[in-house]
């Protein structure tokens, strides 16, 4: 699913139901030619595309160039929860960049979800927005891991309240026989329909006069201080670039290849659910995750469907029955939907760091990188493209924070990574269940 191997010819979107549901579809030409820009971005997703947009709001003359549609990676794939916090167990890189970076970095994990709550504002993105997230126990130990997230919280400020449910409680919001209780946040997480509010982002990257490619696969990456992007029919000539693959981003740069895991996550959709149903299983309307490794993330589409997703995996492979092994899952959480039909079901890819926080930085002259948000990037990704462009714009503050934190290659190179990773998660899995 992703790489420089991959066939030339249109891709269309997976057979989602962001694609089923989605309020237009892109026709950007593709790339023919020799182009002069101050910004070429590579990656049509949303790390790309509010890249694109941050910067053409600030003035910079912009083009943007996707290998297949907008939105077509992981960005439109994804369960469409809007979470915030950037990386995991920030305390583990206080010794690169000490307290002040560390607060920074959290005051970025909650800005980045009030970065979409204006933009869809601003532009007028309908993308069925909509506030309220919970996290749910499977086990006593992940009550207290949720009092003890409760209590950081608050000491860091963060602006939102959150509740902790009890058993009965949580019925409230998930009506689910398995979970002992969760954390509800009503405000500053949610969920939306992704691949409608990633078309919205780059329209209005085009109004503001982004120049967006489609079916323009990057063959060729000239670094430097004068930085080409090259594909089969054109090239870009810039005074930047900007690479905003993630994990189909292929073997482009070895060096940023060798940094990520490709990892498969599937989703379903049911059939729409009549509004009794809708409100018997999920009361709150909320976003919904609970913390294992391999975890189950589900919600309810604007029309009643149940959208769940799960099943992740190091091999980049898709499961040759999704629907059944989907099903099983879905049923396991709510039983009382046991043989609802199902409508859709695909799977993406998203980008695993050995460390958990994204990647972002410089390669050679003025070439950047953004990339690895570990499968918790709705969200992330605006940040990510809000301080790339503030560092192209001149203020690197935010920026030089994150280039600080060092990313190591997976060991065993190209071939063993994915098995080696795979065995480490085994464990962590395991753990899960104990």
């Amino acid at each position: 699913m992703f790489g420089l191997k991959q066939p030339t010819e249109t891709r269309e979107h997976t057979g989602s139901y962001y694609a089923a549901s989605a309020n237009w579809q892109t026709n950007y030409p593709t790339l023919q030619g020799i182009h002069n820009t101050d910004v070429a971005i590579v990656g049509g997703g949303f790390t790309g595309v509010n890249t694109a947009l941050e910067l053409a709001e600030r003035g910079f003359q912009v083009t943007l160039i996707e290998a297949n549609k907008i939105s077509w990676g992981a960005t439109g794939r994804n369960g469409g929860q809007i979470i915030g916090g950037i990386g995991h167990s920030l305390n583990r890189f206080e010794k690169y960049v000490g307290q002040q970076g560390l607060r920074a970095i959290y005051d970025m994990g909650v800005e980045c979800t009030n970065i979409i709550r204006e933009r869809v504002a601003r532009y007028d993105i309908d993308c069925d927005l909509t506030w309220g997230y919970c996290d749910v126990a499977l086990k006593p130990r992940h009550l207290r891991e949720f009092e003890a997230e409760k209590s950081y919280q608050e000491r860091m400020g963060y602006p939102h309240p959150l509740e902790l449910l009890d058993r009965d409680q949580i019925q409230q919001e998930v009506n689910s026989p398995i979970y002992l209780g969760g954390l509800l946040n009503r405000q500053g997480n949610g969920h939306c329909h992704v691949l409608n509010l990633c078309l919205g982002e780059a329209r209005a990257a085009e109004t503001l006069g982004a120049k967006i490619f489609e079916n323009s696969r990057v063959t060729r990456l000239v670094e430097g201080t004068h930085p080409e992007v090259h594909t089969d029919s054109g090239i870009v000539k810039a005074k930047h670039v900007v690479l905003c693959g993630n994990a189909y981003l292929g073997d482009l740069v070895p060096t940023m290849s060798a940094r990520i895991m490709p990892s498969n996550s599937s989703v379903i959709t049911t059939e729409p659910l009549s509004a009794a149903q809708a409100k018997s299983i999920m009361p709150g309307n909320r976003a919904v995750c609970d913390p294992r490794t391999a975890l189950d993330y589900f919600r309810l589409t604007a029309d009643n469907r149940l959208l769940f997703g799960g099943l992740s995996n190091y091999t980049g492979r898709e499961p040759s029955d999704l629907f059944g092994v989907m099903r099983g899952k879905l049923e396991k959480v709510f039983p009382q939907l046991a043989g609802v039909k199902l409508e859709h079901g695909w799977s993406g890819q998203m980008g695993i760091g050995i460390n958990r926080m994204p990647q972002l930085g410089r390669l050679n002259g003025n070439v950047y990188y953004i990339q690895a948000y570990s499968g918790h990037g709705v969200a992330p990704t605006h940040m990510m493209a809000r301080i790339t462009a503030e560092m192209i714009a001149g203020q690197a503050e935010r920026f030089d924070v994150f280039a600080k934190i060092p990313h190591w290659p997976f060991p065993g190179g190209k071939w063993l990574r994915t098995p080696s990773f795979a065995l480490a998660m085994l464990y962590y899995k395991i753990r899960d269940e104990l």
